[in-house]
C-alpha cells in the first residue's frame, strides 16, 4: 500500500482495511478489477461508488474473503485476507457485519429470528438477553413492531431494514453495506443514513459503503472512492467530490444522461445484433 493512497483517504493510524494493486477476473475474458490499491481508516466511514458492474459489491467479496484476488494482496485488521484457510476466516468474519444487496433474510424465519441468529450461532447469550438485544436492534431500524413477520410478509424496503438489523447484531468492528439505501422511502432513507453514521461513531467501528445515492452518502462519509472500468478514477472528500470537474465524477454525482458513463453494457453494434439473428 503506497503512503500516498493511505494519507490521501485521511490516514491517522491503523488501516482497518488495506487494498495493495489488487486484480481480479472472474475468467480469461471478464476483467472486474485491475490493480486497485486503497486504504480504509479504523473509524472512518468510507463510500465505494461508480457504475453498475464496475465491481464494486466484487471488491466487498475480497474484503470478506468470499474471493481471492487474481493479484495483489488483502489485508483486514493487518491479516493477510487471500491466504486464510477456512478456520482462519470463521475467525475473521466474526469481527464483520455485512448488508448484502438484496438483503439474503432467511425466508423460514421471523424478522426476530432472523437478527436472533448470529447471537444463538457465535455467542452463550442466554435467551432473555437476546430477545433484548433483539428488540433493541429492531427499534434501531424502526421495526420493532414487526418482530413476529417473515420476510414474505415485509415490503421490500421494510426487510432491507431487517437485514440491516441483522448485520448490526453483534456490533461488528467492520460494517459492510452493499447498497443499503435501496428500496426505501425518502424518510426511512435518511434516517438509515444516519442510523448506519450513528453506528459507525458511536461503536468506534469502521464502515464501507457500496451505493449509488451520491445525495446521501456525501451526507454521512468522510471519503469516497470512484470505480470505473476496474480502476480507481478518482477519490476525495465530500467536499472535493462536490467541486470536482472531472467528467466521470461530475456526470455521477449531477445524475446527467451525457458523459463518459455509458448506459448500455459493451456489446457488438445493435445493427450486426439484428441482421445476424435474421440470417
Amino acid at each position: 500500500m503506497s503512503a500516498s493512497t493511505a494519507t490521501a483517504a485521511g490516514a491517522s493510524g491503523e488501516n482497518v482495511v488495506e487494498i495493495d494493486d489488487v486484480s481480479f477476473a472472474y475468467d480469461d475474458v471478464r476483467q472486474v478489477l485491475s490493480g486497485i490499491s486503497l486504504a480504509i481508516p479504523r473509524g472512518r466511514l468510507v463510500a465505494i461508488m461508480g457504475g453498475s458492474g464496475c465491481g464494486k459489491t466484487t471488491l466487498l467479496r475480497l474484503i470478506g474473503g468470499a474471493l481471492r484476488p487474481t493479484r495483489g494482496a488483502v489485508r483486514v485488521f493487518g491479516q493477510l485476507v487471500n491466504r486464510m484457510n477456512q478456520d482462519e476466516l470463521y475467525a475473521l468474519r466474526r469481527r464483520l457485519g455485512m448488508l448484502f444487496q438484496f438483503g439474503a433474510l432467511f425466508t423460514d424465519m421471523s424478522s426476530y429470528d432472523n437478527v436472533a441468529f448470529q447471537m444463538r450461532e457465535h455467542t452463550a447469550l442466554t435467551e432473555e438477553l437476546i430477545r433484548d438485544l433483539v428488540l433493541m436492534k429492531l427499534h434501531a431500524v424502526g421495526l420493532r413492531g414487526a418482530a413476529h413477520l417473515y420476510p414474505a410478509e415485509l415490503s421490500g424496503g421494510m426487510a432491507r431494514r431487517v437485514a440491516l438489523a441483522r448485520a448490526i447484531a453483534l456490533d461488528p468492528q467492520l460494517m459492510m453495506y452493499d447498497e443499503p439505501f435501496a428500496g426505501l422511502d425518502p424518510i426511512s432513507l435518511s434516517v438509515i443514513g444516519q442510523l448506519i453514521r450513528r453506528l459507525n461513531d458511536a461503536l468506534g467501528a469502521t464502515s464501507i459503503v457500496v451505493t449509488h445515492d451520491v445525495m446521501e452518502s456525501l451526507k454521512i462519509v468522510d471519503y469516497i472512492y470512484f470505480i470505473a472500468d476496474g480502476r480507481i478514477i478518482a477519490q476525495g472528500t465530500p467536499d472535493e467530490i462536490r467541486a470536482s470537474t472531472m467528467p466521470f465524477v461530475h456526470q455521477f454525482v449531477h445524475g446527467e444522461i451525457d458523459g463518459p458513463v455509458a448506459f448500455h453494457y459493451p456489446s457488438r453494434a445493435y445493427r450486426d445484433d439484428i441482421l445476424g439473428a435474421r440470417a
